[in-house]
């Protein structure tokens, strides 16, 4: 595999690392946060919801400068506005105001995300299975040093996590800056409207919404959970949440590999959604004290739907690389915007595991909508077959 990448697409990997690093780094500092700023588990979530409601509508418009500014210069304004962003979130005087630089940075990771992936892609010379892999071992990575990171600066203060990673975000920009290079054959420029063309298409909008309904179920779990799990320290929330972490790259990287080779895509992902709810089921189903085991398991299926979703989205589409990806990912984290606050909302008033049924219920909807989605999604694969 390392043949086929270039020091550009290297950079690039260490830049997406760097930046889903920064999703989970506040995974850890949930309970310190809301009790040094006497914050509502609902208003704690926010940190969460901003974020990722301001990535997802950004998704309408990174796609399309990514087009008139170029790859490089698109990834270099994302990760600039996250190194501020970054550094404002840890010098936060207030819950509010924690919560409004967190969308700052949510659209700093927007223009960095739309492009990461086509420039993987487009600048790796083994196709795009590979690339894609790539780009989800670092995506998973990235996801599992997050709360590790937050953790261990956790333990010091919880305004530590925020700096160091401003500092890694200001590396990226750097190995960036003097790395990467834009693929060849540029697309031409897009409108916003573009997108919105892209989701008028059966097999992308279908898979965007599934995509949907699995990301609620993926934020319940990165988001909402460790609030479930406030009897334990910083340090091993950081611990816990690294080791879901390194289940999603593990699963992500080698085994959806090896379930592609004897099993259809579609396939795949509806048994693997299958046993995702189960696991929700029982995540709502047990104490507080009993779901650490069960949270760390979700990594695995939730490293195989990462996959297969991200694929889906490059494969089923006839559009160019950045509409698609801008395409599903504004459904995409749109569902994961709604997942934290609600879920902090919910549990505050019914119970701290009730949403964790809710998620197996919106996931249960997307799953059964992928049955009849599937005759349309399959002949769109058959057109632009997976490369593994």
């Amino acid at each position: 595999m390392p043949k086929h990448f270039p020091s550009a697409v290297w950079a690039t990997a260490f830049a997406t690392f760097v930046a889903f690093m920064g999703i989970g780094v506040v995974d850890p500092l949930l309970p310190l946060i809301g009790k040094a700023m006497g914050a509502t588990h609902a208003e704690v979530e926010w940190l969460f919801t901003s974020y990722i409601a301001v990535m997802s509508l950004a998704m309408l418009v990174s796609g399309v400068v990514g087009t008139r500014l170029g790859g490089k210069k698109t990834m270099l304004l994302g990760l600039g506005f996250v190194v501020v962003f970054a550094t404002l979130s840890g010098a936060s005087p207030s819950i509010g105001f924690l919560a409004v630089v967190r969308g700052g940075w949510g659209l700093g990771n927007a223009f960095f995300t739309s492009t990461a992936l086509s420039i993987i892609v487009g600048l790796s010379a083994g196709g795009m299975g590979p690339a894609i892999t790539l780009y989800e071992a670092a995506l998973g990575l990235g996801i599992a040093t997050g709360p590790l990171l937050g953790g261990l600066l956790g333990s010091f203060s919880w305004r530590d996590p925020f700096f160091g990673t401003a500092a890694l975000m200001a590396i990226g920009f750097v190995a960036t800056l003097t790395l990467i290079r834009e693929p060849p054959g540029r697309e031409q420029p897009r409108t916003a409207r573009d997108i919105f063309r892209a989701l008028g298409n059966k097999p992308v909008l279908f898979n965007a919404l599934i995509g949907l309904s699995y990301s609620y179920a993926f934020f319940t779990i990165l988001a909402y959970s460790p609030l479930t799990l406030a009897h334990l320290s910083a340090l091993s929330l950081g611990f816990t949440y690294f080791a879901w972490g390194l289940l999603v790259a593990f699963a992500s990287v080698i085994v959806v590999n090896w379930l592609l080779r004897v099993m259809h895509p579609v396939t795949v992902l509806n048994i693997n959604l299958g046993f995702l709810t189960v696991l929700l089921i029982l995540l709502g189903v047990l104490p507080s004290n009993d779901l650490l085991i069960l949270i760390v398991l979700t990594g695995f299926f939730c490293g195989i739907s990462n996959a297969l979703f991200t694929t889906l989205a490059m494969e089923v589409s006839p559009f160019p690389r950045s509409i698609s990806s801008g395409a599903y990912n504004f459904l995409r984290w749109s569902g994961a915007a709604v997942a934290p606050a609600l879920s902090g909302w919910i549990g505050q008033r019914t119970g701290v595991t009730v949403p964790f049924f809710v998620a197996a219920g919106v996931l249960i909807a997307g799953t059964l909508a992928l049955l009849p989605a599937a005759r349309v999604i399959r002949p769109a694969l058959a057109q632009n077959e997976i490369s593994h």
